[in-house]
């Protein structure tokens, strides 16, 4: 099932043409991580499936997509609400990411096609440009977008999911840890610096380089988070900064 493009009741988009579960999961999605919907806030069916132009059936069937994701926790009388990390999840989600993200770019290394790496430098580009325009949404994109086009050459499909669902999860904070911290020119060096390890054939180099970049990021963003006051925006950041970092 599908439906048209065009512009939905009450002026709202209808969305583009793929099955409707899969447009609906994927705009939801984009909108959480760009803090559009902020942690803790109810995701409500009759407006969205209004916006959406579709029916709540396949609307429930995008929120369970997005449990399983870990972007949203469905409660039996509240429904469905964009979930909440503690610092202890966000830190066992790096922790995962640190096992598993080595693992792969060593595995990727020596399978990288002169395609494969073209691939990788168009979007480091794009995501260079990002940054310079601080455009967080489009960084957060982009910069997934990155890892697993270097990752992707490992073969490894459970694995490549896997790390595609953590990489959704901790998006939200990286972009907070980007906006409220700095660190631009470093996230662009280094991603730029992870490229050339790649492009050299260093395989063991370029998982010892993804350990430390993953557990580096991991380090200063729960050092943000614990520098938070009370209210949860960290001492700095400028008002509105959580929601619009995600």
């Amino acid at each position: 099932m599908s439906v048209r493009q065009g512009e939905g009741p009450g002026g709202g988009r209808k969305l583009r043409r793929q099955t409707v579960v899969e447009s609906a999961t994927e705009a939801l999605r984009r909108r959480i991580l760009a803090g559009e919907f902020g942690a803790g806030e109810a995701l409500r069916q009759d407006a969205l499936a209004e916006e959406f132009g579709i029916s709540r059936i396949p609307l429930r069937e995008a929120f369970r997509q997005l449990a399983a994701e870990g972007l949203v926790t469905i409660h039996a009388h509240r429904g469905a609400v964009v979930s909440t990390l503690s610092p202890e999840d966000i830190a066992e989600l790096f922790d995962l990411r640190a096992l598993l993200e080595p693992d792969l770019i060593r595995r990727a290394v020596p399978r990288l096609t002169r395609a494969d790496i073209e691939e990788a430098e168009r979007i480091l580009v794009e995501y260079s440009a990002a940054i310079d325009r601080a455009d967080l949404n489009a960084w957060g994109e982009l910069n997934t977008e990155y890892h697993l086009a270097l990752y992707r050459a490992a073969g490894r499909t459970q694995t490549f999911a896997l790390v595609r669902t953590l990489l959704a999860n901790t998006d939200r904070y990286t972009r907070l840890q980007l906006a409220v911290a700095g660190g631009t020119e470093r996230a662009k060096a280094e991603h730029a610096e992870l490229l050339g390890i790649c492009r050299r054939g260093a395989a063991e180099e370029a998982a010892r380089f993804t350990l430390r970049h993953v557990m580096d990021v991991k380090r200063d963003l729960l050092r943000l988070l614990h520098a938070a006051p009370p209210d949860g925006a960290p001492d700095g950041a400028p008002d509105g900064a959580m929601e619009e970092a995600g």
